[in-house]
């Protein structure tokens, strides 16, 4: 039997290591024609370039969008049968034939952003005008939107062709990606272990570089545990910093936001800088100054103070090493001039949990409750969303206000923990990649 493809820890390494200097060095030189010049010799060496670096390879002419959209469609060819990570890929005619219309419009001097040409795939969260959402549950196997995600018409609007969708778990409730839509996403170092989730997906297509960014969600670490799980970069921004929706209800939902994932800290901030700023359509969403994230990252991080919380006191388990790699992690920043300092936190964990179940089920239950309302579509929904929702029903609207004073006051804690300190550090996972057998529904 022919071996799958797959990506060990060495070859991974070594293929990444150029990319990855950039995320030490916090460039991110922003594509023009007067950077140096960029000339990759092969698709392997085109799909190894950084976000920022296939950009400038594109405006300057170094390569051309077909050439982009071979080599990445090649990648997937090569690598998703064993990995999973992208989903409702689109026709490979089509997807050639968008990508000579980017070409062309190079050559008439219309460069329409600095995603131009971009191969790009959506979490499968995320509606896309014309292209299968599924949520990765079988009631939505079928179903095509006709609008798409504000965060979407951004992307199309900086010229990224559409490709497809990248896997998620059911509703994207689960930190790990499986679904009975598509099936199970397994790591990107190792395929007999599991990605992570929500977004295990993109980061998983980001790790074996068939794609060169990923966007991605995040509730409760699921744009920083996949990513985590996968040596990329997810980046879960403020409420409203990336607008959210547009959705049927758009003020109670303050749990998860979108946000960018990107193999260097420069590609991460320059997709943040496509998708973040303010809508009408969206009440809280912010107002942003994207040419921040789109300008340099050099930083001297000499005498910054890091706030270590670690496993809060023992209150979260924690897989053994998990907190030894993540100080000899800390250790990095300790050698650069940064002080790390471990802090404990004054606060009842057990109230912190409740206080997100709360918050949690009562938005779920809001969401979800028309399809649980019907028996035939409940019986397709897994027992973690049943779950959900029937903790939902439960409450009362006391309840949820407690809750909402109860997180003002977790806020009110950590926004004083910021008088002393200039970053807080936790482990983005409790545990390392596990075993991706059973992973199933």
């Amino acid at each position: 039997m022919t071996k799958p493809y797959s990506l060990d820890r060495r070859n991974f390494l070594k293929f990444s290591a150029g990319t990855g200097m950039l995320a030490i060095t916090g460039l991110s030189g922003i594509a023009d024609n007067h950077a140096a010049k960029i000339q990759p010799g092969s698709e392997a060496e085109l799909v190894a370039l950084s976000a920022v670096d296939l950009s400038t390879a594109i405006r300057q002419g170094s390569v051309s969008c077909r050439e982009v959209m071979t080599a990445y469609l090649g990648r997937i060819e090569r690598y998703n049968l064993t990995y999973n990570a992208i989903v409702a890929l689109r026709a490979h005619e089509v997807l050639m034939e968008e990508a000579q219309a980017a070409d062309d419009d190079l050559a008439r001097d219309n460069y329409r952003g600095w995603m131009h040409g971009f191969p790009h795939a959506v979490k499968d969260l995320a509606p896309t005008r014309g292209i299968t959402t599924t949520l990765g549950s079988p009631l939505f196997k079928e179903w095509v939107p006709g609008q798409d995600a504000v965060f979407v018409e951004r992307l199309r609007a900086a010229s990224a062709i559409l490709i497809g969708k990248t896997n998620t778990p059911e509703f994207g409730l689960g930190s790990q990606t499986y679904n009975p839509v598509y099936g199970t996403t397994r790591n990107a170092f190792d395929p007999t272990l599991c990605a992570g989730g929500s977004s295990g997906g993109a980061a998983v297509g980001l790790a074996t570089h068939m794609l060169p960014v990923a966007d991605g969600s995040d509730m409760m670490g699921s744009l920083r545990n996949p990513a985590a799980y996968n040596n990329v970069i997810g980046f879960r921004p403020s409420q409203g910093r990336v607008p959210h929706g547009t959705t049927r209800e758009m003020f109670f939902q303050q749990l998860g936001y979108d946000g960018p994932m990107g193999r260097t800290v420069a590609d991460t901030a320059r997709l943040l800088a496509t998708m973040a700023g303010f809508d009408s359509r969206v009440p809280l969403s912010l107002a942003t100054d994207n040419a921040r994230y789109a300008a340099g990252l050099d930083m001297n991080i000499y005498g910054l103070r890091v706030a270590w919380l670690g496993d809060f006191d023992g209150y979260l388990a924690t897989e053994p090493g998990v907190l030894d790699l993540c100080r000899q992690a800390l250790g990095h920043f300790e050698s650069l001039g940064a002080r790390v300092e471990e802090v404990s936190l004054d606060y009842s964990m057990e109230q912190l949990w409740e206080t997100w179940l709360t918050l949690r089920h009562f938005l779920i239950a809001g969401i979800a409750h028309d399809l649980y309302a019907d028996e035939a579509k409940r019986a397709h929904m897994k027992p973690e969303v049943i779950w959900e929702v029937e903790g939902g029903l439960r409450l009362t609207g006391p309840d949820v206000f407690r809750a909402s004073a109860a997180r003002t006051q977790w806020y009110s804690m950590l926004d004083t923990l910021f008088d002393s300190y200039d970053v807080v550090a936790l482990p983005s996972a409790q545990v390392f990649p596990f075993d991706v057998t059973g992973l199933k529904r």
